[in-house]
């Protein structure tokens, strides 16, 4: 006869035995063998007080059992005919979490022998999966039914959240990997149809799937936490889309931001020639990829922080055009026009195509509809106070930056005036009246000086064009002290500052300092950034007729940018603007090569140098 036969004609009150049963857990007494169906697992077997987790002590044996625990209790029994130990401890614990009491709650979840009943959950998953074989009468441990194996698995959960709760996130994250362990051990090949339809299962492994890699990174574990978002993403769980798609991304900023260097993953299957990221930053833009993708194909909607990391990430790279592309794929509903221009813009400055970039920020600056373009403004002046061809449009631009701003913002008020001083400093260059220069060099002075005071902070670029203003104009005592200035506020950092400093006092005919100077700066500055170094130093030592130690110095400057070239072409990547100066390093130093060799009267040398340079200018 049914179970469900059985208790409707015996008039079993479900409810009166699972409040009995919840009283003997928590007063310690036991329940009688026949106030139950018999089991060898049964609660009569066992006695348990935990009392004095209780939010209300004396009280918590008349607590009242909401409805969904006595629904689980009824099922349960329906099902299997008793409710065993740790089906009972899991609903107890879960009333417990519910209620808030979180102390309780995993002194009863702790209470489970999850080892015990491991070895049931998997051989029950595993025939689930199977339901549809023959299988033999004689199996080894009778199967658990799956309500039981979700009801454990929802324990083991909780136990985990409530091991959060108290701040324990190893241990947290140790009991939440049980529960994939369990099942991928179950089901290797991943979880098939048939649980779809169990709803309650399928609800814990997302959250199980979700919880598990932010454990880690709570518990400061990130490898633990990148191994986690893998399995998450590379097993099939049955996720929903939004549970994947939020996974994918959370894992893309983990790798682009936590600082811990992933090993590559390791993929058990996949087609050959497949990509397969090497680092952690091709990994987060193959993840922000496919979500883009996924949008483009309308299974998830816009999220604008994916195209912000994927930007990032392409631009650490590299790869501005790539970000470009991604731009211009963009529906105009997505990205409003200003934001797409100015985007595209900085994409292929970066790309060294001033002349694109320049473009785009004319189509957008002289459309009426965009009143607030400062940001643009200073863009366009910055690349026209680059192109000598541009400059009185730059001009125009910076100031038309700072009739906008109108003050309102210092250290933006303090970059547009150094940009218009960068841009009058050019424009002096190009007139023909003495007057009319020293008009210009005046004004620039005085801009960059308004620059420099409305800084909050100091700006090396705007010391910078300080000093080299003063140095051009012959102010070598002023210009000076702007110099020593920037290698402080650069702590030494930047190539540019020592070679200024140094041909400052090369100008003061201090060519022992300033060869001091340079070579301090070879001393700390890498192979790859010597090249103006060792330019700056063979000029110096002509200055002071050393003529052997120059062409010494400009031999070593062409193995250094040797060395280059042989990098780059065995796949090591620079920036097109890098390789052009470097290339025209080069043909500056055959020439002078060919200068010195003509000043010791070696003529057959310098007319080999002066077939170089002819050699390298015809590759340009």
């Amino acid at each position: 006869m049914a179970i469900k036969d059985w208790i409707n004609k015996r008039g079993f009150s479900v409810r009166e035995r699972f409040q009995k049963m919840m009283k003997c857990i928590w007063s310690g007494q036991q329940i009688r063998v026949d106030d139950t169906i018999a089991s060898s697992e049964s609660l009569a077997t066992r006695d348990y007080s935990v009392s004095g987790y209780s939010s209300r002590p004396g009280e918590m044996a008349e607590t009242k059992v909401d409805n969904s625990n006595i629904e689980e209790a009824e099922s349960s029994l329906r099902e299997s005919g008793y409710l065993n130990y740790e089906e009972a401890r899991a609903l107890l614990g879960r009333l417990e979490y519910q209620k808030g009491n979180i102390e309780a709650a995993l002194h009863v979840f702790e209470g489970i022998d999850v080892a015990a009943v491991t070895s049931k959950m998997k051989v029950s998953l595993a025939r689930r999966c199977e339901q549809n074989r023959r299988r033999s009468q004689s199996d080894a441990a009778p199967a658990m039914s799956m309500h039981a194996v979700s009801l454990l698995l929802e324990a083991i959960f909780l136990k985990a959240k409530s091991l959060q709760h108290l701040g324990r996130f190893g241990e947290a994250a140790q009991s939440c990997k049980v529960i994939l362990d369990n099942v991928e051990s179950a089901l290797p090949e991943g979880l098939s149809d048939n649980y779809s339809t169990d709803c309650k299962l399928q609800e814990i492994l997302n959250k199980a799937v979700e919880l598990l890699p932010e454990l880690w990174k709570l518990a400061g574990d990130p490898q633990e936490a990148i191994l986690s978002y893998r399995r998450a993403l590379l097993y099939y769980w049955n996720l929903d889309m939004g549970t994947k798609s939020k996974l994918e991304k959370e894992f893309a900023v983990l790798l682009l931001y936590s600082g811990a260097d992933a090993s590559p993953p390791n993929l058990r299957s996949q087609m050959e020639g497949s990509f397969v990221p090497r680092n952690n930053i091709e990994e987060a833009i193959l993840l922000l990829l496919v979500l883009l993708r996924k949008f483009f194909l309308k299974r998830i909607g816009w999220d604008p922080s994916i195209l912000d990391h994927l930007a990032f990430a392409l631009s650490v790279s590299g790869e501005l055009r790539a970000i470009a592309h991604q731009v211009e794929e963009l529906h105009p509903e997505i990205m409003n026009r200003k934001e797409r221009y100015s985007t595209l813009a900085l994409c292929y400055y970066g790309e060294g195509e001033d002349i694109v970039a320049l473009n785009l920020l004319r189509n957008l600056l002289n459309s009426r509809d965009n009143p607030d373009c400062i940001l643009e403004l200073l863009l366009a002046s910055k690349i026209c106070g680059e192109n000598m061809s541009c400059i009185e449009e730059g001009i125009s631009w910076a100031r038309k930056a700072l009739s906008g701003l109108n003050g309102r913002c210092g250290q933006m008020v303090s970059k547009a005036n150094c940009l218009l001083g960068v841009l009058l400093s050019s424009q002096s260059r190009l007139v023909s009246s003495d007057s009319e220069r020293i008009l210009k060099q005046s004004e620039t002075i005085e801009v960059l000086e308004t620059a420099e005071k409305m800084m909050t902070e100091r700006d090396p670029y705007i010391v910078f064009h300080l000093c080299l203003e003063n140095a051009e104009q012959r102010k070598l005592d002023v210009a000076l002290y702007y110099a020593k200035q920037l290698l402080k506020l650069e702590a030494g950092s930047s190539v540019k500052g020592y070679v200024l400093l140094a041909r400052i006092l090369s100008a003061q005919k201090q060519f022992v300092d300033a060869e001091t100077v340079i070579n301090a700066a070879l001393d700390q500055s890498g192979k790859w950034d010597q090249g103006e170094l060792l330019r700056t130093k063979a000029k110096l030592q002509i200055a002071q007729n050393q003529l052997k130690n120059a062409v010494e110095t400009y031999t070593h400057l062409l193995a250094v940018l040797q060395v280059q070239y042989k990098s780059s072409g065995a796949g090591k990547k620079l920036l097109k603007t890098k390789g052009k100066w470097d290339r025209s390093l080069e043909m500056e130093t055959w020439h002078d090569l060919a200068n010195v060799y003509t000043s010791l009267s070696q003529w057959r040398d310098a007319e080999v140098y002066l077939m170089k340079l002819r050699g390298s200018t015809k590759k340009l």
